[in-house]
């Protein structure tokens, strides 16, 4: 509950150094803007260019949190800091297991969440009845599906129902990944982003190989274990855009249009962020248990039904 996400931007002129145990970040005055103990880091994001030096690393790996280099799109540069080397047990474990029932488990998980953010919805518009109940029903046919395929293309039709009532307020053409054919797409993007990194810091600490899923199949360089396991959570992204959206802290002049693209302005990012990770501070304590009953869950070869469960309020 202790443990903290910093995101330093340095293109802005923030500066981020390190004082005997503390971490500091000042702004281009010279001003200081955080100063914390390292034990308290979770995870810290630089945005922007950074000279990395050996003090950065060593307080990464001493202290056990990953430092995410990312350019100003939010694109994942490089992972520096702390993983769990050597869980021999553990990957010979995932190389050897039959991920389709637990990758089943996974998306009845996101099913449910996706169901109780349109229950959060003021309002009982028929069509969203309806859709609730068709979504209801796909989670339902999940056990009995056999194959991957079969699998993601539940996902797909429950997240085609789901994104056309979450976001029925704002000028919408669908969900369309990576395309940042509209502000919404880009914003979304960007919570994702955020998440994946999160949920691939969680996975590193306890020595997963994240590039072998359990739904996911194996694609060259793609981290397919990570994709599973950030689909019970995706809907604490989608729920803070749409409040975002009502509350007029996401709007599309914020955004520059480039060759039919949406992407964030420099000027905006910090403020994005901000509400951005909202949801990962506010839902920490259940991600962390979360995750690590997950390990355990695996490890002890449990039956998927007796996986953890991540539940939004």
């Amino acid at each position: 509950m202790k443990k903290q996400l910093i995101v330093v931007f340095t293109y802005q002129g923030e500066v981020v150094s390190f004082r005997n145990d503390n971490i500091v970040v000042t702004d281009s005055d010279g001003s200081l803007k955080l100063q914390t103990t390292c034990y308290r880091v979770f995870a810290l994001f630089i945005i922007g260019h950074v000279t990395v030096t050996s003090v950065m690393i060593s307080k990464a790996h001493k202290f056990g949190f990953p430092i995410y280099l990312m350019t100003t799109s939010f694109k994942t540069i490089d992972i520096i800091g702390h993983e769990t080397q050597g869980n021999v047990r553990l990957r010979q474990k995932q190389y050897e297991v039959d991920g389709l029932p637990i990758g089943k488990h996974l998306i009845e998980n996101k099913i449910d969440n996706q169901v109780l953010t349109l229950k959060a919805h003021r309002t009982n518009d028929w069509a969203l009845v309806e859709s609730i109940s068709k979504m209801e029903s796909i989670k339902k046919s999940v056990p009995s599906l056999n194959d991957v395929r079969s699998v993601m293309g539940a996902e797909g039709m429950a997240a085609k129902i789901y994104f056309s009532q979450q976001f029925d307020l704002s000028l919408w053409s669908g969900r369309r990944p990576r395309v940042k054919t509209d502000f919404i797409n880009s914003t979304l993007d960007i919570g994702y982003t955020m998440l994946f990194n999160i949920v691939d810091a969680f996975l590193r600490m306890y020595g997963f190989d994240t590039y072998k899923g359990v739904l996911h199949t194996y694609f060259y360089m793609r981290k397919s274990l990570v994709c599973d396991l950030v689909e019970p959570f995706r809907p604490i992204i989608d729920r803070q855009v749409r409040k975002s959206i009502n509350l007029g802290q996401c709007k599309s002049d914020a955004f520059n249009q480039i060759d039919g693209r949406y992407l964030l302005s420099i000027d905006h990012q910090k403020e994005y962020t901000a509400f951005l990770t909202q949801p990962f501070l506010k839902h920490r304590e259940e991600m962390f248990l979360y995750f690590q009953s997950y390990y355990r869950s695996f490890d002890r070869d449990k039956d998927p039904s007796d996986y953890p469960v991540f539940k939004m309020e």
